[in-house]
């Protein structure tokens, strides 16, 4: 293997599914060789089986919609404003200077720790789950496009400048165009984010959504259950990061 080296495709993905089947392997040898007690780590075979039972059902799939219900309102949410604040912040100094602090500052607050304010402001209806994926995206996001913004080429600005375009047709026909296929990819990476503050934020006075799942299932050490709801948020996840790369590889095929 050479550093930063192609591989065809084909064997990226026969590595892919082999890097899967030693999870598997290794979770089998310790389950059926009860190496671990079946209540903390049930085979596979009882999990696929508990899957299959609750996919089965119209309630679990009820939890499933609400829980991406959830998670894309407030990733929707945090992009409507995190995107013009981040391009605003990396194409201006001053307003790299105006925001970043702030950002900064704040996005090293856990999430978590924003629920009893969240509950004040939002009370514990479906806002209140929406507002806490927000926090948990809308701050990185503003860093992670201004920093986007940033790494569009100079060259093509002053281009445009010298060939006499404003600043308004600067921003719209160059900087925005340009970090188009990198901000597609941050967005990709926030969204996997998004789903990991899911059960925090259906800690929030939920009676539905798969985190509510996954903790009912706990109170009563069903495990076979909470392994189901963890796996339905991987799928439901790789699912969404999928169509991103799939959005990129047609939309941006030079980047």
């Amino acid at each position: 293997m050479q550093i930063f080296e192609d591989i065809p495709r084909r064997g990226f993905g026969i590595t892919a599914i082999a890097s899967f089947l030693v999870m598997l392997s290794f979770w089998s040898v310790l389950s059926y060789g009860q190496l671990v007690n079946p209540i903390f780590l049930p085979t596979p075979d009882k999990v696929l089986v508990s899957l299959f039972d609750q996919l089965g059902t119209s309630v679990y799939w009820n939890h499933i919609g609400i829980s991406v219900f959830r998670v894309m309102a407030g990733f929707a949410l945090a992009c409507l404003l995190a995107i013009p604040i981040g391009l605003f912040a990396g194409t201006y100094r001053y307003g790299e200077a105006f925001i970043e602090p702030p950002m900064e500052f704040i996005r090293y607050m856990p999430a978590v720790a924003f629920i009893p304010l969240i509950m004040v402001w939002a009370g514990i209806g479906e806002w209140a789950k929406i507002l806490l994926i927000f926090i948990g995206c809308f701050f990185q996001l503003v860093l992670m496009v201004a920093a986007d913004t940033r790494l569009v080429s100079k060259d093509l600005v002053q281009a445009s400048f010298t060939l006499g375009a404003s600043r308004w047709q600067v921003i719209q026909t160059v900087i925005i165009p340009a970090v188009q296929p990198r901000l597609l990819n941050t967005l990709r990476l926030m969204l996997g984010w998004a789903w990991t503050y899911l059960v925090v934020a259906e800690l929030v006075a939920v009676n539905s959504g798969l985190g509510y799942a996954i903790m009912k299932a706990q109170r009563f050490l069903n495990t076979e259950q909470i392994f189901v709801g963890i796996i339905v948020i991987g799928l439901l996840g790789l699912i969404s990061d999928r169509i991103f790369a799939f959005l990129n590889r047609r939309l941006y095929p030079w980047a």
